[in-house]
Parts: structure tokens; sequence; C-alpha cells
């Protein structure tokens, strides 16, 4: 098979696989550089984010125990004290996060209580935009909001990827800007690919000259991804445990990458929510105890942070379909060895909400801003358009 036909194969076949950032709208993935020494080091704090497709429920992921008016909103779907994991008086995880509890037990996990925005919106598609680029609900913007933080301070060009994205095409919060990002399923499928895509020189024809790079650059990417790391660690033999041993062996690249995104869902939980939910957590707290012993055993647990976020949560009282429908202020996770851990944010008041929904306690570009600030040692503010209140559920960079 000729070498042009190879190309094609990969660019168009390879589509289920990988997708390799901005690249189709920018030319070059050559940045104006910060100092090289200092970007390497801020990049060297790994973030690991995670999507909840579809919005959790997140008063069955915290369970008010004890608060009379949470049973009173759900007489079904209500969690009893003798099935929950208790971390406080009135505060408790779902049963299937039990795997977590050694790690709040450290201190190495912060819940994040009533995140959400001013004017939420109840759309999938809308809401997740927004949380995705950072922008108010009134406002529409372009590029995800790290794709806007590596324009602003440049990932290293020695990085096998700004980014890498696990189990999909959707690029998210690294889409545009001209993130070199790749997407993939598993490392060696994307290793396989990328050797067809072999650069055959350099053409005069524009168009070409373009497609050429993009391959030199899916090449370079793809020869410092995999760490080909031989783990003792167990990861779990469910889908979000496959992409988390997929995740650990791209972070296990020597050349080294600034984010890794993975997803899990759905948590569209309409219907039948108590057996769906049980077994997304269940999914999510395994894969999470195998995530922090992969990055023990490489020692990248003190300089790895995981976030989880999605487009928004459910609303507190039950419908008549045992499931919960679309809500606002939600609870999520911060997970890491620098993570300082504990409650942030606000519980809802349950009884003050009727048929309604909570207000936010902590905007979710406070989060991001915490990540910025904090984590990464940059200036949130022209990233977020404004000036946001990091919240300190991590230390300051090393």
């Amino acid at each position: 098979m000729n070498p042009p036909t190879n190309r094609r194969r990969f660019l168009a076949g390879g589509a289920s696989a990988l997708a390799f950032g901005a690249l189709g709208r920018h030319a070059s993935v050559a940045f104006a550089a910060a100092p090289a020494a200092a970007a390497a080091s801020r990049y060297a704090n790994l973030l690991v984010l995670i999507e909840f497709k579809g919005g959790n429920d997140g008063l069955n992921t915290l369970v008010p125990i004890g608060d009379p008016a949470y049973e009173r909103l759900r007489p079904k779907l209500a969690i009893r004290r003798d099935e929950a994991i208790l971390l406080a008086d009135r505060a408790a995880l779902h049963p299937a996060l039990a795997p977590l509890k050694p790690m709040w037990d450290r201190r190495e996990i912060a819940i994040l209580q009533g995140v959400g925005y001013p004017e939420p919106n109840l759309s999938h598609f809308r809401s997740i935009e927004i949380w995705e680029t950072a922008s108010r609900s009134d406002q529409t913007l372009a590029d995800g909001w790290l794709a806007r933080a590596f324009a602003k301070v440049p990932v290293p060009a020695s990085f096998a990827a700004d980014g890498v994205v696990i189990g999909g095409n959707d690029l998210g919060p690294l889409a545009g800007g001209g993130t070199r990002t790749v997407a993939l399923a598993n490392p060696e499928q994307f290793l396989r690919r990328a050797k067809l895509a072999a650069p055959q020189g350099a053409a005069r024809n524009a168009a070409l000259a373009h497609i050429l790079k993009t391959e030199a650059d899916i090449v370079q990417a793809a020869s410092h991804l995999d760490g080909n790391h031989a783990y003792a660690t167990a990861f779990p033999a469910s889908p979000f445990g496959n992409a988390v041993k997929t995740a650990a062996r791209v972070i296990a690249n020597d050349a080294g990458v600034a984010v890794v995104h993975l997803s899990l869902g759905s948590f569209d939980t309409h219907a039948g929510q108590a057996a769906r939910q049980a077994r997304l957590l269940g999914e999510l707290a395994d894969g999470l105890v195998a995530l922090e012993s992969a990055m023990r055993e490489i020692g990248r647990w003190d300089r790895t942070l995981v976030v989880s976020y999605a487009e928004f949560g459910r609303r507190p009282k039950e419908n008549l379909s045992q499931g919960t429908d679309h809500g606002t202020a939600n609870v999520h996770f911060a997970l890491g060895g620098r993570v300082a851990g504990g409650f942030y944010g606000a519980a809802p008041q349950l009884d003050r909400v009727g048929d309604g929904n909570p207000p936010c306690a902590i905007d979710f570009r406070q989060v991001y801003a915490t990540v910025l600030d904090r984590w990464w040692g940059t200036d949130s503010r022209s990233v977020l358009g404004g000036r946001f209140e990091a919240v300190p559920f991590v230390t300051a960079p090393a």
C-alpha cells in the first residue's frame, strides 16, 4: 500500500481512536514559550479531570444523614444511615464510595459542596459548554478554559502533549486555542495508527503541507506518549477502570503531559436512579483507588490533582419514576497528595428549597481559579475574565 493511502486511512479511519487538538485551525503548535524551566516545573503538577456525564446526583453522593427534609423529599431514594459511610455527624458518602474512606481519613479528599453558577441553565448541551469554556450563563466563548490557559502560559514543547482525552473525541475544556491535545481510546491503538502517519517529506501545496505538519505532530506525540510502565497496581475490569489504566500509562511517559481528561456516565438518572448511580459510583471509587495506587507507585501522587465536574446536579425532590430531574448546584471532589482534605462550600438547606433547587455556594470558576493560581501558579484572571477567589483545597505549587 502506498504512503498517501496509508495517511488517508490514518486520518480518516483513526477518528474513533484519536483526534489531535485544534491543529485543523492552527498550522503550527509552536508557541512563544515562557521560560522553559518554570513552565516545566508548573506543569509537572498534573491535573486529572473527571467528567460526570449527564449530571450526577450530589444529594445521594454526599448524603445529609438525619435531615428530615431529605427524607421527606426522597421517600424512596433516600439512603439510610445504616448503609451510608459516615464522615461527620450529618454527612455521609453513598455506600458505593466506601473504598474512598481511607483516603478521606488521610485528608486527601476535599468535598466541594454546592458547586454551580449564577442563573443556571438546565440544558445538557448548553450547561456543559458553560462549564468547559468557563463562561457566564449569558455568554458564549469559543475556546475551552484550559485551551485559553495554555495559550497564556504554554506547556513546554518538550512535553508529549498538552492534554490527553481518554474515551472520546470531544476535547471539552481543551478545545481550541491551538492546544496539542490527543484523544484516544488506548495507547496501543494510538501508536499503531500513528505509524501510518510517518512524515513523507515536504510539500509545496499549502494544504498538503499543513496535513504533513499535522502528521509530524501526531508522530512526535506518539513517540513519547506511552510510558509502557509495568504497574504492580491492579486496575478494575470496568470501563472506567480501563480508562484509568490507560491514563496511568500515559502519565508514566518521561516527556510529560499537563492534563488528562476522563469521563464516567451517564448519570442522567431520570428513572431507576438507585441501581445506576450505585454502579457508576462504585466504578468511580475503585478507579480512583487504583489511580492513587499507580501514582504512588511512580512517585507522582503528590504532584497529581484530581478534580471532578459535570454540567449540573439533580433536583432535591425525587420524581415519580424513582429518579431525579435536572438540577443546579452539585457536589464535586478534589483528590491528591497535596489536597487539604475536608468540606468546602455549604450543605444545601433542604427545608428551604421546596420543589426547587438550592443556590450555589461555590462558583465553579473558583475551582478553576484554584487550579490555575494555586496548583500551576498562573494568573487566573486573564483566563476566566475576572477575579474568582480560590478555594483553599490545595497547597501552593512546589
